[in-house]
């Protein structure tokens, strides 16, 4: 891995281009990292700098917030965002560059109570299906990998029955819900739901009921360093460095 690492340090350096001296030319990079994808770039983008002595500098907003900063056309080298559909549209729109779009990383849904509470086992789809059936109410997230959650409550069988105790998180994270005794139950992103104080990280959905949110890298179109933002995206899907997207509590792409 260290060694895997090296090297594409090294090529992303001749990239750059290094000037006799060798200092690099490109003084930083900047990141704009939408909340689900936040933690596997925060690992990633601190490898990079490290392999490379290139800053970069990460850019975090959710929701509306991130997508104003896109479209007001703020200063900025790679964008982050959810896919298909979303860096697609940033693609039509003209804010990402055709033809850089890439996959670096997926992550599914888990589940969080507060600390203190009952631990329901739900390693597998009956035991996930008991909780949600005994739980006083569940909460999920309106956007990203949310909406998958209707979809698996259907699957289950369970929808109609469980869907009077289902609430919706608003500008708030949902294990920030848990942790407040507000809500028995939380489901969201692996990496979004946890670490966090006052919750307890129940796991996983069970590998036959997750469904994966698909998370893409592309270059701004207002990019004054396109040179490097690719060198950056290079670094982000290089196999070598699926370990940061795991650290991150987040998995590589499918193969």
């Amino acid at each position: 891995m260290k060694t895997s690492m090296t090297a594409a340090a090294a090529c992303l350096l001749v990239m750059l281009g290094a000037d006799g001296g060798g200092a690099v030319r490109a003084a930083e990079v900047i990141i704009y990292a939408n909340q689900g994808a936040a933690s596997g770039i925060a690992d990633l983008s601190a490898a990079y700098e490290k392999a490379t002595g290139i800053k970069v500098v990460i850019v975090r907003a959710a929701g509306a917030a991130f997508m104003q900063k896109i479209n007001n056309n703020e200063p900025g080298d790679v964008v982050t965002g959810f896919m298909p559909d979303g860096m697609e549209d940033l693609v039509k729109r003209g804010k990402a560059v055709e033809g850089t779009v890439v996959e670096f990383a997926r992550a599914g849904n888990g589940v969080a109570v507060k600390e203190g509470a009952r631990k329901w086992d739900i390693s597998t789809s009956e035991g996930f299906k008991r909780a949600m059936l005994e739980a006083n109410s569940i909460m999920h997230s309106g956007a990203g990998t949310g909406p998958f959650n209707t979809r698996m409550f259907q699957k289950l069988g369970i929808y109609d029955q469980i869907k009077p105790k289902i609430k919706i998180s608003e500008n708030r994270l949902v294990a920030d819900y848990v942790a407040k005794g507000e809500v028995e139950i939380g489901i969201q992103q692996t990496n979004v739901i946890q670490p966090f104080p006052g919750t307890v990280y129940l796991g996983p959905l069970p590998p036959d009921l997750i469904e994966y949110g698909r998370f893409g890298a592309a270059v701004l179109t207002v990019s004054k360093n396109r040179e490097g933002a690719q060198a950056l995206i290079k670094f982000m899907v290089d196999p070598a460095n699926h370990a940061l997207i795991r650290k991150s509590a987040m998995e590589p792409p499918a193969k």
